[in-house]
């Protein structure tokens, strides 16, 4: 009689649960039937061309929802659905959700993961304080130049031996923002460096994992499941300690005179600020600031670098053709600078047809609406997720000739002009937008035309294909490979 009973009520609770999520489905976007407590959890897979959102696209159209247990995540496919999505009401899908890993990983600080009006100061001074150092001009690009020598240098030293390309080029990414936010760059034998690079890779790889979408959407279960949710909070308190250690140093040796790194500028702004009201520069919004710009400024832009080399590889007449526009319009002995793409058309459109090809933020972290908003004409109420779906706006046929062949003539006139193309959104777009697509710019161009410059990039022997196929997180990364830097 109670197991009748037990049954009873919880049958009446599903089917309470079942008729509330649609009455709630009522106004949004199509999508498939959400069920009680799960919502639409198994479509939450997001890979690219076999993944959930192009057979959502596919069945309910370019904006659908999804529901993660009960709350509701509107998805756009498409460029038109993610330019508009992100930019015609850009203010009010500006908000970053607060969710169980968000939160233990970050607390609402920092740039990356805040909301209001830690977010709009964190990012104000993080953009100025950038350009102060340099983004954008000359005083960073001197520091990119010499770490491109530094990476030449070490392929140099390789002498054409079948080589892992990954460490060095994370390194030599990586030491262009430590430049700019400790002050200084690490060697390459550095211990202490090489675990913080581990412990980033340990963030990135949970990031798009299943256990990391089990634990956001069953956040009571998450610290019963194994012990990965764990070992991720663990590096990221690492890397917080690293950073609270240089912060510490930095007090301690002093300043005399102008500050010469981000965590200068940083410390003069929490003195300045120390009386203002509101006032959200403190230490830990310092430590998970330049958690953010590490992760920004190294992860994204050294992975672009693994798949341009790795594309050099796998198409080696464009690297030929790469090769004679430098020779053609470069001396050997020529300091090569971000001016020089003007003067480089074809290169140039190379490494923007690599960003778009490898497309390594399939999905960006989802956006909240802030307010109550309108997408593609459904009213959209506040609290909604907002999901864009980059890859689809950079392998849109309808704005790419040939999206899934790699072919820099996307970017290149009928008069081998560099031309820029709408639908390329590798850097997102509205208030969310990268705030570090410049020195990204800067460092892909520079490195690339050095290396190119420099060497010759060939399979090892007995290679017979390149796998440009990529390991799914929460950026796309190449599968690891050796390549041989042959001098020129």
């Amino acid at each position: 009689m109670i197991s009748v009973i037990l049954i009873s009520l919880i049958l009446f609770f599903l089917s309470a649960q079942f008729l509330i999520l649609q009455w709630k489905s009522r106004g949004f976007p199509p999508g498939p039937t959400p069920f009680p407590i799960i919502g639409n959890i198994w479509w939450i897979k997001f890979r690219a061309d076999h993944g959930s959102l192009k057979r959502l696209a596919k069945t309910y159209g370019n904006i659908c929802t999804l529901w993660l247990g009960q709350r509701p995540m509107v998805a756009l496919y498409g460029f038109q659905a993610v330019k508009s999505g992100l930019t015609t009401n850009s203010e009010d899908v500006s908000g970053r959700l607060q969710t169980y890993v968000f939160n233990r990983v970050a607390n609402g600080k920092g740039i990356l993961l805040s909301n209001g009006l830690i977010w709009k100061q964190q990012r104000h001074f993080g953009i100025g304080t950038l350009r102060k150092l340099g983004m954008g001009n000359k005083g960073m690009e001197r520091g990119i130049q010499m770490e491109a020598r530094h990476l030449v240098e070490f392929f140099r030293d390789k002498d054409g031996e079948a080589t892992d390309p990954s460490f060095p080029i994370v390194h030599s990414v990586s030491n262009v923002i430590c430049a700019a936010v400790f002050g200084h760059r690490f060697s390459l034998e550095d211990e202490t460096f090489r675990q913080m690079i581990e412990e980033y890779n340990s963030i990135v790889a949970f990031g798009n994992s299943h256990l990391y979408y089990i634990c956001e959407i069953f956040p009571w279960a998450a610290e019963h499941l194994s012990g990965s949710l764990q070992k991720v909070a663990s590096s990221w308190d690492s890397v917080r300690s690293f950073v609270r250690q240089e912060i510490k140093s930095h007090r301690e040796k002093g300043r005399t005179g102008e500050p010469e790194d981000f965590i200068d500028f940083y410390l003069d702004q929490i003195e300045k600020a120390k009386n203002t009201p509101n006032s959200t520069f403190d230490e830990d919004n310092m430590v998970q600031s330049v958690f953010d710009l590490f992760l920004g400024g190294s992860e994204t832009t050294a992975t672009t670098l693994r798949w341009a080399l790795l594309y050099m590889l796998a198409y080696p007449d464009i690297q030929e053709k790469v090769q004679k526009e430098l020779d053609a319009v470069l001396s050997p002995s020529h300091l090569i600078c971000f001016e020089d793409r003007k003067k480089l058309p074809y290169t140039n459109a190379v490494i923007h047809e690599i960003l778009r090809f490898s497309s390594i933020a399939l999905i960006t972290i989802p956006r909240e609406a802030v307010r109550d908003t309108t997408i593609l004409g459904y009213q959209i109420p506040k609290g909604t997720l907002i999901t864009p779906n980059l890859y689809s706006a950079l392998f849109d046929p309808e704005y790419w000739e040939t999206p899934h062949q790699f072919n820099p003539g996307h970017f290149l006139d009928k008069d081998g002009n560099f031309v820029t193309r709408e639908a390329f959104l590798a850097f997102s777009a509205g208030h969310r937008v990268c705030m570090g697509e410049v020195l990204a710019k800067m460092e892909l161009f520079i490195i690339f035309c050095n290396l190119l410059q420099t060497f010759k990039f060939t399979v090892p022997e007995g290679v017979k294909e390149v796998n440009t196929d990529f390991i799914f997180g929460s950026t796309m990364k190449p599968h690891p490979y050796k390549l041989c830097a042959v001098l020129r």
